[in-house]
């Protein structure tokens, strides 16, 4: 059974017997959204439609695929696209010239259509999304202005300003869809097929991982997200629906010019995704309709038309961010109560490490980061043995987080050697290095806020060290397990954003031992927790130990690192002062003297 988290509700876990009732909750408006989705496709069928309003909702469908593209580009995965008309033209021209110009079959020019659609926004992806926000928009519009001067200008090929007439509707099974009501129904079973295809992409690893990335790309890539790939995928998989819905157009309307393909069509792209609801496909197919309809709604307001049509769309728009989509679905989630999750069916997390190996898990060898001329870290060498807590502190300032942001290839060390596990990671990135099995927490708290708590964990589970099946039942079980160790399975269905704080503290630590590292970096786990938390973290980290799990962390709460610390390593000004077992190193004279600035207080 799929999962229809959209709809607020949990899918059981495998093997546990469904629940009397919540499958006949979960589905009726599933049904209902089909239900009117078949009556509104044989509405043509029932009712006598003059041609006008036929085009009118053949514009409507064929722009609402090439919206769904921006659905996945920018609702699920953050990224600003505005030269979806280019892909939209690249779909239309190649069924234009295709069926007019070469005489092919049309579909085979939509095959044509969709390869180099998709090859554009692969190659436009790859080549650009490293930069991202405004210079992303920069770019897609620079590469929207070079395909309206093609168009323009290489008559010879595209027609100029005149465009390709002539283009022939396709045939299927020998019958030539001629027939506007026909071609206009076949143009909607595929408007439905791209709109499931993208309500079930978030329940897929990598549609996870776009949402990861939306939320907080840098959380994505320690998480072991590789969030160029991503990115790049989201834009192909855009550029690609906008293809098959520029090559279902050009057939539909026999006709193409350079003005259906202009800056301003990707501009009415981006409004009608907005309008509807950018994170849901359902939301992009209804802001377009909307967009389409509503100035022949209001026809009979004459000369104030667009006036007031513009200034409808505007309030839409800024008094409902998430759009009207968005509106609806938390109505929808306000009435619908989540499943009980049964705590006590959930297996054990497994945290074993063997540890067949004695040498260090870890070995920095001279290690300098320097940003300009501040020596943030400056020279530390220290080795971490298998299967200890190793605790790094210091006064502010004296580099210990530069220092785990190094460990973790979020700063690229100036100088020095990093070694993991036998493995030279000194230029690695985030992702690869958690794929080996390095976990990571935040001082400032790193979650993806608008995805549920369980979701945010699966996230987690995905990364390639991971040795647990790559099916969805495995990564949820795995997730479960993680919350359950940390004390918060029962809160599995819970949006993370609508949890106090110290919640969310343990939402990350089960997101990092969901993916089963052998190396674990808490960046100030206590930060901000009361004395009850503070508590029962300590009690969570005790109980890490012992499982071969490695933990290396920072913390300010010298009482919890005196409790739980195999081994510390102080630091001041960037450079280590002191090394050894908590009852050494809390006493040695250099360390107080560096926090408290005068080593006559030793005594004391």
């Amino acid at each position: 059974m799929k999962d229809l988290s959209f709809l607020n509700k949990p899918v059981p876990v495998p093997g546990k017997p469904a629940r009397s009732g919540s499958e006949a909750s979960v589905f009726k408006p599933l049904v209902a959204v089909i239900v009117l989705g078949v009556l509104v496709a044989l509405v043509p069928f029932f009712f006598q439609l003059s041609p006008y309003v036929l085009n009118i909702f053949m514009q409507a469908v064929t722009y609402s695929i090439a919206v769904l593209g921006m659905t996945v580009v920018l609702g699920y995965t953050g990224q600003i696209n505005l030269a979806q008309a280019t892909f939209f033209g690249l779909g239309a021209y190649a069924v234009g010239l295709g069926t007019v110009v070469l005489g092919l079959n049309f579909w085979i020019t939509l095959l044509l259509g969709i390869g180099v659609a998709t090859v554009a926004g692969f190659v436009l992806g790859l080549t650009t999304l490293r930069l991202g926000g405004h210079y992303l928009a920069m770019i897609t519009i620079s590469f929207q202005q070079i395909f309206d001067l093609v168009l323009l200008n290489w008559a010879s090929v595209t027609g100029g300003p005149d465009g390709i007439s002539g283009i022939e509707r396709p045939s299927l099974f020998g019958y030539v869809l001629s027939d506007d009501r026909a071609y206009l129904l076949l143009c909607t079973v595929v408007l439905y097929l791209a709109i499931y295809f993208v309500w079930w992409l978030p329940q897929t690893r990598t549609g996870r991982a776009m949402r990861a990335v939306r939320e907080n790309e840098l959380a994505a890539e320690v998480t072991g997200v590789n969030t160029l790939r991503v990115k790049v995928i989201a834009f192909t998989l855009s550029a690609t629906l906008a293809g098959i819905g520029g090559a279902f157009f050009a057939a539909g309307f026999a006709y193409i010019s350079p003005d259906n393909f202009n800056f301003a069509r990707s501009i009415e792209f981006l409004t009608m995704v907005l309008l509807g609801g950018a994170q849901s496909p359902f939301g992009g197919a209804l802001g377009t309709s909307l967009l389409i309809l509503l100035p022949e709604w209001l026809r009979f307001l004459k000369e104030v038309y667009l006036a007031v049509y513009g200034l409808a769309v505007i309030l839409i728009m800024v008094f409902l961010p998430t759009g009207i989509w968005g509106l609806i679905s938390s109505r929808m989630l306000k009435y619908r109560k989540p499943v009980p999750i049964d705590v006590t069916d959930i297996p054990a997390l497994d945290l074993e490490i063997p540890i067949a190996d004695p040498s260090p898990i870890l070995k920095l060898e001279n290690v300098q980061k320097y940003f300009g001329g501040v020596k943030a870290v400056n020279g530390i060498t220290l080795e971490v043995a298998r299967g200890t807590v190793h605790a790094l502190i210091g006064p502010n300032g004296s580099g210990k987080t530069t220092t785990l942001n190094v460990l973790n290839g979020i700063y690229k060390s100036t100088a020095g050697k990093i070694v993991f596990d036998g493995v030279d990671i000194t230029e690695k990135s985030p992702h690869e290095r958690a794929g080996l099995g390095i976990g990571r927490t935040f001082q400032n708290i790193r979650l993806f806020p608008a995805m549920s708590v369980v979701e945010n964990v699966m996230v987690g589970a995905q990364r390639e060290n991971n040795p647990i099946e790559a099916g969805r039942a495995a990564l949820r079980e795995r997730a479960l397990s993680a919350l359950k160790f940390v004390g918060m399975a029962d809160k599995a269905e819970v949006i993370v954003k609508n949890l106090p704080y110290g919640h969310q503290r343990l939402v990350e630590i089960a997101r990092a031992l969901a993916g089963h590292p052998k190396f674990l970096l808490l960046d100030e786990p206590a930060a901000g927790l009361n004395q009850t938390e503070k508590k029962e973290l300590g009690d969570l980290l005790k109980r890490l130990r012992g499982h071969g799990l490695t933990v290396f962390l920072i913390e300010h709460d010298i009482g919890l690192i005196e409790q739980i610390s195999d081994t510390i390593t102080v630091l001041n000004f960037g450079k280590k002062i002191a090394e050894g077992d908590p009852s050494y190193v809390l006493r040695h004279p250099d360390v107080i003297a560096a926090y408290l600035g005068d080593t006559s207080h030793a005594a004391a």
